[in-house]
This record gives C-alpha cells, sequence and structure tokens, in this order.
C-alpha cells in the first residue's frame, strides 16, 4: 500500500520536472538510491544538480543539429552535385585544424610550367631558325656579290689571298731572321728559297704597309682600298696581283731595269785609262771590246781579270757617284741616301743564293719558276726563254760567282752586263724605250 501511494504521488509531478520514459526513470531512480537515498522518498525532490542535467541534453542535441545543418547547407543539396559524406570534427578545440589539399595549386604550376616550356621551345626554335638562315646568308654572300658584282668580288679574292699570303711569308721572315741570327754560320745557313725570302721579304714590307693601314683605318678606307686596286704596280707587292698583272710587272721592271745596261757600260768604258798601270789592263780592254762587237766573254777570261776590281776606279769605293747610281737602278734597288752599302748587301745575298744552289745540286735541280726567278734577279729576261737557255746562262754565272772572293765584289756587281749585255732578249728590252 506505502509502494503504491508513492507511485500515486509520482504520478502527480509536472511533465516538464520528470521523464515519460520508463527506463529513463528506473536509470534515475537506481542513481538517486545509491547517491541520496533520502532525497528520492522526500518531496523536496527537485535539487539544484537534478534540475539542471535535462537542459546539458538539450545544449548537445542542439549543437548536433547545428553541424548537420550547416553541412546540408554547405553541400545545398543539389541533386546534380553528388551529396558528400559530412566531416567529422573532432570535440577537442585544441586539436589542429586539417591543412587544405594543394592539388589544385600544384596542378595550376604545372600548366603554367608547361606553357613556359612551349613558349621557350617556340622562342628557341625561332632563333635557331633565324641564326641558321643568317649564316646560311652570310656563308653564301659571296656567291651572291659574285653573282651581281664579279669584277668587285674578283678584286675582292685578290686582296683576300694576297693578305693570307703576305702574312704567311712575313711569319716565314721572321723564323728565317731569327734562324740567321741564332745559327753560328749566320746567313750561310739558310738555303735558296730562304735566302731569296730575306731579301724580298723587308721591301714587301715597306711597299705594303701604307697600303694595310689605309685600308683598315674607318671610313678612310672606303675611298683608299679602290685607289690601291687602281694602281697595284705602286701600292701592292706581287702577293696581291693576279698571274697577268705579275708577268706585266715582271717584265716593266726588268726592262726599266736593263735601260741601264748602256750607262753602266759607258762607265766601264770611261774608266778604262785609268787601270792602264794595272796588270790585267790589256785582257779587261779585249773583254771591253768583245761587249761592244756583240759578244760576251767566257767565265773563264772574267775570272781572270778580278783582281782589277779589287782597288782603283772599279772598286766599290773608288766608283764615281753616276757610275753607283746607274749600279743600284741596273740590279732594281730602292733608292737611298746608302747606295753603296745597298750594294755590298745585295751583292753578298745574291752570292750566298749561288753557293745554296751549289749546295742543293746545281743549276739543273731549279723547277721552271725558280729558274725564271734565279734569271731575272740576275739581270737576265726570262721572257721566251727555254729552260736549257736559262741553265746555260745561270751555270756560267754560277762559276764566276763562286770562284771570287769578297774584295771581288764589284765584278759580281757588273756581271749582269759583262754575261748578259749582248743577250737577245735584253738586246730587244735595251732597244725598246725606257719606262719613265
Amino acid at each position: 500500500m506505502a509502494l503504491a501511494l508513492r507511485v500515486a504521488r509520482c504520478a502527480a509531478i509536472p511533465a516538464n520536472c520528470w521523464p515519460r520514459d520508463r527506463r529513463r526513470l528506473l536509470h534515475l531512480c537506481s542513481s538517486a538510491s545509491d547517491k541520496r537515498p533520502t532525497a528520492f522518498c522526500s518531496r523536496n525532490y527537485a535539487t539544484k544538480p537534478e534540475a539542471a542535467a535535462p537542459p546539458q541534453i538539450k545544449r548537445n542535441v542542439a549543437a548536433e543539429i547545428t553541424s548537420v545543418g550547416k553541412v546540408i547547407y554547405e553541400t545545398g543539396w543539389d541533386a546534380n552535385k553528388p551529396i558528400e559524406k559530412p566531416k567529422v570534427r573532432t570535440s577537442t578545440s585544441s586539436s589542429p585544424q586539417p591543412a587544405p589539399s594543394k592539388k589544385p595549386e600544384d596542378e595550376k604550376r604545372k600548366e603554367l610550367d608547361t606553357l613556359k616550356s612551349k613558349r621557350d621551345q617556340m622562342r628557341d626554335n625561332m632563333q635557331d631558325y633565324i641564326f641558321t638562315r643568317y649564316f646560311n646568308y652570310v656563308k653564301n654572300y659571296d656567291k651572291v656579290l659574285e653573282k651581281n658584282f664579279p669584277k668587285a668580288m674578283q678584286l675582292y679574292r685578290v686582296f683576300f689571298d694576297g693578305v693570307k699570303d703576305f702574312f704567311g711569308d712575313m711569319k716565314r721572315f721572321l723564323k728565317i731572321a731569327r734562324i740567321a741570327n741564332d745559327s753560328p754560320q749566320g746567313i750561310r745557313a739558310l738555303n735558296r728559297q730562304e735566302l731569296e725570302l730575306y731579301m724580298q721579304m723587308p721591301r714587301d714590307m715597306m711597299k705594303v704597309a701604307p697600303a694595310l693601314i689605309g685600308c683598315s683605318l674607318p671610313m678612310v678606307g672606303y675611298a683608299f682600298f679602290p685607289l690601291v686596286f687602281y694602281y697595284p704596280r705602286s701600292f701592292l707587292t706581287a702577293h696581291f696581283w693576279t698571274p697577268q698583272q705579275r708577268s706585266e710587272f715582271q717584265s716593266y721592271y726588268m726592262k726599266r731595269r736593263l735601260c741601264n745596261n748602256k750607262d753602266v757600260f759607258r762607265c766601264l768604258q770611261a774608266k778604262l785609262k785609268a787601270t792602264a798601270s794595272h796588270p790585267m789592263h790589256s785582257a779587261f780592254a779585249e773583254i771591253l771590246g768583245q761587249l761592244g762587237s756583240g759578244t760576251h766573254p767566257t767565265p773563264e777570261m772574267l775570272i781572270d781579270v778580278k783582281d782589277i776590281f779589287a782597288d782603283g776606279p772599279y772598286s766599290l769605293l773608288g766608283m764615281s757617284r753616276k757610275h753607283v747610281r746607274n749600279l743600284v737602278n741596273l740590279h732594281g734597288l730602292p733608292s737611298s741616301i746608302f747606295k753603296r752599302h745597298r750594294l755590298h748587301e745585295h751583292a753578298f745575298l745574291v752570292h750566298y743564293m749561288d753557293q745554296a744552289i751549289t749546295r742543293e745540286g746545281g743549276v739543273h735541280n731549279l723547277t721552271p719558276d725558280a729558274l725564271r726567278y734565279s734569271c731575272y734577279l740576275r739581270g737576265l729576261n726570262p721572257d721566251s726563254l727555254s729552260s736549257e737557255a736559262m741553265i746555260e746562262w745561270l751555270r756560267k754565272w754560277v762559276k764566276v760567282s763562286t770562284s771570287i772572293q769578297g774584295e771581288h765584289i764589284t765584278l759580281f756587281l757588273h756581271l749582269p752586263i759583262l754575261l748578259g749585255y749582248n743577250h737577245p732578249n735584253n738586246w730587244k728590252t735595251i732597244y725598246g724605250k725606257c719606262p719613265t
């Protein structure tokens, strides 16, 4: 009966203060009996801790409802979009937030890198194309100029080849000069070709230097370059001449030299009386007579009278100025104040060449071009001469040259007259008009 009365009293409690579920009621009764057994049976059962429990349950439910609503709001319930599962948030507020995904940024970077690489590749291809076309154009530019300006391109090639040959000979000359200075034998250690280059190259360097300097100057070179090729004989050397110009200019210089033969021969005749007391006076007078009658003395006759040139009016220091000047012009030497020194140097260089020819096997071992140049250098016009005729004449020269000493240097300087005055080629040249 007492239990029934308690139940009836409990039924009179308001709905907002008592749970309706029976299981919840039993749970609350069991927990209340363990903690406060007297409070459950008393009328004053609504204590402050028990009254605060239902609002806690309401707050948790509201938080859950709020979180679910936020997910629904973010999703939007769009039928076209797939429904994403809501992300479970951790209850702890101190846990770090998950980092946002970096895949979109990586994809953007990849796209930018791809575009940049394509742009760079296009630029490189364009540069390669432009430079390839430009280099091909420059490489074939000479062909274009040769097609449009054939004469100008011919001059350009002649000048370019001449500069290359000139600097090649200059390097060889410096090497030869070093050998001649360092060797104990001096110039005698050189062969024939080296001696020829050693003698000719300083003159060519002095002659072509103004042309090279003038053509290399800015603005001035444009006007100087045509002027140089308009007068190639005056400004350029054999390195820059065409084969036709070489033959033409060589004939010009040969004719200019041979025009002095008569003057030298007259100087020899004029000084003959001054050698009347010399033992070889009569023999030398006979030689001059042969030259006047159109013949030449033999090498043996010239060797016999070599002492008449050692001293007296025919020596290098005893000759008159006119005689020396005519000899300088006869050998094609550049005029200067020290004419006797130039004659002395020229005579010894050609004498060493003759010795080198003998060491190398003789005149017959020379090439046709070497034969022509040797005859030209010694005062014989080689035009229309056969190799046998040039060899025969050079053998006479070399025989006399190798049989005399340094004191007979003036005999060597007069060999163009004594051996070639009446030669048919020289005779034709002498009777021609002397070029100015």
